[in-house]
């Protein structure tokens, strides 16, 4: 996934806290934790339409409650995605790749804050751009999320999230027949959770 749609579907997996009634939103809120520092490892998945062989992506992932997400692939290639509430940065090793500040970008901030929210628990408030479904047992919850506008639906097409305490997957399913799966697995919380380098950063 390009950095561009990664941020497009960070827009939109945050919508998951008021998303209608058909998805219980008060009852996962409830179960997700909210630690101040949390981190983990990320599985990525591309299945492209029209190619047998996946493309895969492995790495780390931070979030700090009050400054944002670190996003950190270590394969195939380095690169390292920060998003603040002011701006997303994509470093290349120690090289500014790419910097959207929220000033001359509106839409950053408000991509920035539905990411955060999410992988922090803290979900948002965005029931107008999509219709949802979802099912609560005792440990564990899902919900898909469609689209409401055509151009969203274009971009990123329907999302599936599944959770405990955590979320622990999400799947974009792309109109193209694009497909991407993430599983998060290894979190770690508290002060600890982050390296020096990935503290640094912040």
């Amino acid at each position: 996934m390009n950095k561009t749609k990664f941020a497009i579907a960070a827009l939109s997996l945050l919508a998951l806290g008021q998303v209608q009634a058909a998805v219980p939103a008060a009852k996962i809120q409830a179960m997700l934790a909210k630690p101040s520092v949390m981190c983990g490892r990320f599985d990525q998945t591309k299945n492209l339409a029209g190619m047998k062989k996946p493309l895969a992506a492995e790495g780390r992932f931070c979030v700090v409650a009050g400054k944002g997400v670190l996003w950190r692939t270590l394969k195939p290639f380095p690169s390292t995605l920060r998003l603040t509430r002011d701006e997303i940065v994509n470093y290349q090793g120690d090289r500014v790749a790419m910097r959207l500040d929220a000033k001359t970008e509106p839409t950053v901030r408000v991509i920035n804050n539905v990411l955060f929210s999410l992988l922090a628990g803290d979900l948002g408030q965005l029931d107008t751009l999509f219709d949802g479904d979802g099912s609560v047992d005792a440990n564990s919850w899902t919900v898909s999320l469609k689209p409401r506008q055509a151009a969203l639906e274009k971009a990123i097409g329907t999302i599936k999230l599944e959770g405990g305490n955590y979320v622990k997957s999400i799947v974009m399913s792309e109109s193209s027949g694009d497909r991407t799966t993430i599983v998060f697995s290894a979190i770690q919380t508290g002060e600890g959770a982050m390296s020096k380098e990935e503290a640094a950063l912040f």
